[in-house]
Order: structure tokens, then sequence, then C-alpha cells
């Protein structure tokens, strides 16, 4: 199940999609799930809040088209956004410094109001013109969570979404120990277009490929095949130190192939189309926009 937060005539609701045949469509399940004000509050209900949006969805007629909705962040404000950096073996090295495999998770935070949803813009901001783009595939937990490990953390994810876990890059080096600067600009990441719920997954999350391309060029590829931590030992990890909760993201680190690792870099400019698409989730898609002054 697609699970999808919009906008449609100036309203928020939420929604499934689904192929109607003749295109995407969107199951307004808000409207006939009353007790559920939004996907967060769906994910709270645990499993049985899933089982119903499952049996309204099914043989539901869409309400709108997907082209007629205006897609926002799947979440609306998560409570919390986990980072994981350098998480596949390839960008080790692509550090060139020397260093061992890390024995454990990069780890840093970001707040709800750096990310847009589909469609929506990235925004160049006017301090800087290293807006860069990172293609990951982010963790949604359905279930609440502390001290898990191995089975009994897989079972706290909700579904997988698309992040764009864009960077200002000249920010992130203002301070020696913290990236927190250059990860937290306003819309300069993005996460959606839905969260595709665990059920979609039957085979597990051992060769899942995400990729990331720059006006239609290929920019990143890779799979989760090569992730130092998986899926499995992040949530464990994380649960170990704080409690997990339903609606919490975690952003399971990007591939090589960032625009700052080019020579020159390739960072992105306002008019450039950034598309981010993970194998059983699909594609996220943002344009590039300047700032405006008095934004």
């Amino acid at each position: 199940m697609k699970l999808i937060s919009y906008l449609h005539d100036g309203a928020s609701h939420w929604g499934c999609v689904i192929d109607n045949g003749t295109g995407d469509g969107v199951v307004d399940l808000g409207r006939r799930l009353p007790d559920f004000a939004s996907v967060a509050a769906l994910l709270e209900g645990g499993d049985a809040a899933l089982a119903q949006a499952r049996a309204a969805a099914e043989g539901a007629a869409p309400d709108h088209a997907l082209a007629d909705v205006r897609v926002e962040t799947p979440i609306a404000r998560p409570r919390r956004i986990f980072c994981i950096g350098v998480n596949y073996a390839h960008r080790n090295a692509e550090y060139k410094d020397g260093s061992d495999l890390p024995k454990y998770p990069s780890i840093f935070m970001r707040v709800a109001e750096s990310f847009v949803g589909h469609g929506e813009a990235l925004l160049q901001p006017l301090e800087s013109k290293q807006l860069d783009y990172e293609g990951e595939i982010a963790i949604v937990i359905g279930r609440r969570a502390r001290r898990v490990k191995g089975d009994d953390a897989l079972a706290c994810i909700a579904g997988l979404t698309c992040m764009n876990e864009g960077t200002i890059r000249d920010w992130v080096h203002h301070a020696k120990f913290n990236v927190t600067q250059g990860k937290n600009w306003n819309a300069s990441g993005a996460i959606g277009p839905w969260i595709v719920t665990v059920d979609e997954f039957p085979q597990g999350y051992g060769a899942l490929r995400v990729q990331t391309r720059v006006n239609g060029e290929p920019r990143q590829d890779d799979t989760t095949a090569n992730l130092m931590f998986d899926f499995a030992y992040l949530v464990g990890y994380l649960s170990t130190f704080t409690t997990l909760e339903p609606g919490d993201i975690i952003a399971t680190g990007t591939p090589i192939g960032a625009g700052i690792r080019f020579d020159p870099p390739k960072f992105l400019q306002p008019g450039d189309v950034v598309e981010v698409e993970v194998s059983g989730v699909g594609v996220l898609r943002n344009v590039v926009k300047a700032e405006e002054v008095n934004a």
C-alpha cells in the first residue's frame, strides 16, 4: 500500500495511491477512516489500523487523479529524522583518508522544515551556491521501539520512502565536529512521494536499489547489499539509546556520486531536475529554485 499525504482544494488529506487502470488515482482514506487524522495517526494505530486502511482501499474507486493533487511529505511533521552518514562501503573509500570501515554508524539529525514533498521546489539559499543532492532510502518507523534487535527491529518498520537528503556543502564545514548547519536549510531536501508499506517487500530489504539523476543524467546508483549497517542494525542501534516512535524517519545513507565528489563539483543550479528512485517505492522528483530575497 502506498500511503500519501496531499492537498486538494486547499485542504490537507491523506490516503493511498492505486492504479485504476488508466493511471494512478488517490483514495481518500481520511474520509473513510475518520478516527485517523493523518498518516502519522494511522501508524500510531499499529497493525490493526493498517489492516483497516487496506480493507478500506480494497476495491475502492479513486477520489482524485494523482495529477490533480499536490503531494506533501508523507509524514507532515516527523517527530524526529535520523540521518546515517557514510553507510555504503564504497563511500568510506571515497573519502580517501585511509580509514578503516567504521565500527558504529555516524548519526546526525534534521528538522522537518528542511524537507519538502514530491514536486515541490528545492531552494538554493541566498547564502550559498553549494546545494548538493544525496539520494537515499528512508525507513519509516511503525512501532514504538526500545532496545530491539534482528527480526524484532525489522518488525518496527512500517514502510519505506525516497529521500533527497540535500546538503549545503560549505556550511557543513563551518564547525570542526558537526554537520548540522549544512543539513538543515529550509527546503534543501525532499521526502516522498509516499510510504510503501512493508508487505510490499516480501523478499526483505537486502537488494533494494537507489538511484539519483540530475536532468536525466545518472549520478548515484547502488544497492542495500553494500550497506555497512543494514536496516535491522540501524533500528536496533538507535533504539538502544533512544525510544523510536511511529512516524520517526531514518535516512539510511547515500551512495557515491554526490555533486561535491566531482572535479569540479557539480552543485545543483536553479532549473535542475533531481530524481531519486528506489526499487519497490517509486520516484521522488523536485526542481531546484533560487530562494527569493524576501522568502
